[in-house]
């Protein structure tokens, strides 16, 4: 009897589905995941954000055309994005992927062949997403602690041959999956 105790207390303490996730306020949520944007973005964007259950939610109806990522708080690191609203179905598309265990290639596998089935839309024209990641986030001072922002612009098929751009990763601009729908220009500033 003193071991069934013993399990079922230390099952009650692991951390599981049933389990709500320590989740920032929605406020905070909000003040730290706009960051990521351009200052003169930020008042008007739209902000998702997480309930306690671990699911996004909308936290701020926007009225421009930014949506702003809250961190996701089951991961570890600190990450906030930006991006304009047209790759939300992409986006969306990849957030549920993730959350069905797909990861890494498969996931952008997946979503690449959905959009050229025609079941996820994505812009043909360049699409903005602004990322900043940090060890993580001083509600008190509304900073990110050892911020680091880069940039993408999504441009789905572009080549090096269309855009004159490296496939080679460098701090400046350079081309991600070319030739692919989810194609796009990193430009990643070196760490300070």
């Amino acid at each position: 009897m003193k071991t069934n105790l013993v399990v079922l207390f230390m099952g009650l303490l692991a951390p599981g589905p049933g389990l709500a996730l320590e989740v920032a306020s929605p406020a905070d949520q909000i003040a730290s995941a706009i960051l990521a944007a351009p200052k003169e973005r930020r008042s008007e964007a739209t902000v998702l954000g997480y309930n306690v259950k671990g699911e996004v939610v909308t936290l701020r109806k926007g009225s421009n055309d930014l949506i702003c990522l809250a961190d996701d708080p089951a991961d570890k690191s600190f990450s906030v994005a930006c991006y304009h609203k047209d790759l939300e179905p992409f986006m969306a598309r990849g957030r549920q992927l993730t959350a069905q265990g797909a990861k890494g290639k498969e996931r952008h596998e997946v979503r690449w062949k959905e959009v050229e089935q025609g079941k996820v839309p994505i812009p043909r024209e360049p699409r903005m997403l602004y990322v900043l990641t940090g060890s993580g986030y001083d509600a008190a001072k509304a900073q990110v602690t050892d911020p680091y922002l880069r940039w993408v612009v999504y441009v789905p098929y572009a080549t090096p041959e269309s855009t004159g751009l490296s496939t080679t990763p460098s701090p400046g601009p350079w081309l991600m999956y070319p030739g692919t729908a989810g194609a796009h220009i990193m430009i990643s500033p070196p760490k300070k």
